[in-house]
């Protein structure tokens, strides 16, 4: 078999699309959420139980997701997970009422759950501490720009053959995927692709590699850091509460803006597709941006502790200026307010997740980093149900004030639960 040069970033471009799909299949609901609800008949209360019914399962399954991947392995753990979110997605295309499109967006969140955990633990898996950054922010770049297509992509399918078809088309790509995934995805020690130079490249000594990536193919696998251990520290409790605190931030991005748009700034759907997406792309390009910069900063001389939390705390402080666009004349203003605490968001995600990656051993990252998903997840299910009932009874404004104002509450939150960065020693017998 031959091999592929710089094949890690082969790998670095397979968890792009996976996370760009993840985020394709979620943004098709909220951006043809108008006309999904008018054809069901859906008030923004039983629209808010629809999106609570995802992020409950995605809470949930954030942590068992995370887990079941250390246990089972990248290849199969992800594997199973995307084919839970590939069928979920086709199905959206069958849903006649509240019930069964929130039954639909739960098998969904069920599927999804796996996917940060494991695009991040295949991103450290596969590149030096050098790279570390770059690589995360790739992975999870892709987000941003699934959210990026999905407007346009939703609104013009939905358009020419209806708001089902573009849950069959996103369906579709989601297998398509998952057949690259199988036939391309090894560790870097059992994989055909890559070469023995790019071997030593990932797995030298020092620089931080991953501890998978360095075993024998058929090594057995070393047993699980037991959650007792694991919710001992208090660097865990930090990035739990981190993600509590600003991911319903993003979930109420996600879910609610189209709507927002509609009923306040009484966009048609069409336009819609044409905003939406704004926000989106400026996330994804921070993430590249956030990513290189801190890898650049480490190389210059900076300690990983003074890099990253220097990023965190230069998108923390940015949002606030977001919560202008309660006074933006337009909504073109207001869409580029928001792309300010979008981009200051991928500031932040990168510099997170990186940062569990310098603090903890990759056999326990698919853990730590699902543990603090499902933290998040439960802040958004708790904040989309007061989002419901407050737009329905009032105005978005107090919801953009909260948004802006979070981001610097949890950078204290980091700062006091991880004085300094340095990696966590389980020097004892781990349980299982």
């Amino acid at each position: 078999m031959a091999k592929i040069p710089y094949f890690r970033w082969w790998i670095a471009s397979l968890l792009f699309v996976a996370t760009g799909l993840s985020f394709l299949d979620r943004q098709t609901l909220s951006t043809l959420a108008p006309t999904i609800t008018r054809d069901l008949r859906l008030d923004n209360v039983a629209y808010s139980h629809v999106v609570s019914a995802f992020i409950l399962s995605y809470t949930v399954m954030f942590t068992v997701g995370g887990r079941v991947i250390d246990r089972l392995g990248l290849r199969v753990g992800f594997a199973i997970s995307a084919g839970i979110w590939g069928l979920a997605s086709l199905l959206h295309s069958v849903a006649y009422s509240a019930l069964s499109l929130g039954f639909f967006r739960f098998l969904l969140g069920v599927g999804e759950g796996g996917c940060f955990p494991g695009a991040t633990k295949a991103a450290l898996e596969w590149f030096p501490r050098r790279e570390r950054a770059l690589a995360v922010g790739l992975a999870n770049g892709g987000s941003a720009f699934g959210a990026v297509v999905a407007p346009p992509l939703a609104v013009c399918v939905s358009l020419h053959f209806g708001w089902r078809a573009a849950f069959l088309a996103t369906g579709g790509l989601d297998l398509l995927w998952l057949a690259a995934w199988l036939f391309f995805f090894r560790l870097p020690r059992e994989s055909r692709f890559v070469s023995a130079e790019e071997l030593q490249y990932i797995t030298e000594s020092g620089d931080g590699a991953a501890g998978e990536a360095m075993k024998a193919p058929g090594a057995p696998a070393e047993p699980l850091i037991s959650w007792a251990k694991l919710l001992r520290l208090k660097e865990v409790w930090g990035f739990a509460l981190a993600r509590f605190l600003l991911d319903p931030v993003f979930y109420f991005y996600m879910f609610w803006i189209p709507q927002y748009l509609s009923q306040t700034r009484h966009i048609p759907i069409a336009a819609i597709g044409k905003l939406m997406w704004i926000p989106f792309l400026t996330l994804g390009v921070s993430n590249f941006i956030a990513g290189w910069t801190s890898d650049r900063l480490v190389r210059a001389g900076w300690s990983v502790n003074a890099a990253r939390k220097t990023l965190l705390g230069f998108g923390a402080f940015l949002t606030p200026f977001s919560i202008l666009c309660i006074f933006a004349p337009s909504a073109q203003a207001a869409i580029a307010l928001m792309s300010v605490l979008m981009f200051a968001h991928g500031f932040w995600i990168t510099n997170y997740m990186t940062l569990i990656g310098d603090l903890f051993p990759v056999k326990v990252v698919g853990s730590v980093v699902g543990l603090s998903g499902s933290a998040g997840g439960v802040g958004g299910i708790l904040s989309s149900l007061i989002i419901g009932v407050v737009v329905l009874h009032g105005s978005y404004s107090p919801l953009f004030v909260a948004c802006g104002l979070l981001y610097p509450l949890g950078f204290a939150v980091i700062l006091l639960a991880i004085r300094s960065v340095r990696q966590i020693d389980f020097s004892t017998t781990p349980s299982s």
